[in-house]
């Protein structure tokens, strides 16, 4: 199984799941742009294969994501403004690094800071 990602002015509009068989050739190795010419002939649009274990265009492929052709990558949306992006892996790194004590903790924009997330209970 194979999976391919629609492009729309460079957002990530669907990702769906496509057959081995519809993605290989003649000797059944698979090639991407067949699987893309398949999805296309299905859905029309511009599709990228992206991949769950990161090793194909950085980044597993989701709704939202933008697709930056000149990296070849798929990057998530930025979570804050503050946040950077790291172009070896295309994820968004806080301008602090997450504590390491094994508390849970969310960001804080306001201030720049991880603020420890205590959950409440009823």
């Amino acid at each position: 199984m194979a999976h391919f990602a629609k492009i729309e002015n460079g957002i990530v509009t669907q990702v769906i799941v496509v057959g081995n068989a519809d993605t290989a050739n003649a000797d059944g190795v698979e090639k991407e742009y067949i699987g893309a010419a398949f999805c296309e002939r299905l859905f029309g649009g511009d599709w990228k294969q992206t991949s769950y274990n990161g090793n194909m265009r950085k980044n597993y492929a989701g709704i939202g994501f933008t697709f930056d052709e000149s990296r070849n990558a798929f990057i998530p949306p930025q979570p804050y403004p503050s946040w950077t992006l790291v172009e070896s892996t295309c994820q968004w790194t806080a301008p602090v690094t997450y504590p390491t004590d094994g508390k849970t903790y969310t960001w804080d924009e306001p201030t720049l800071t991880w603020i420890e997330f205590i959950e409440e209970t009823p």
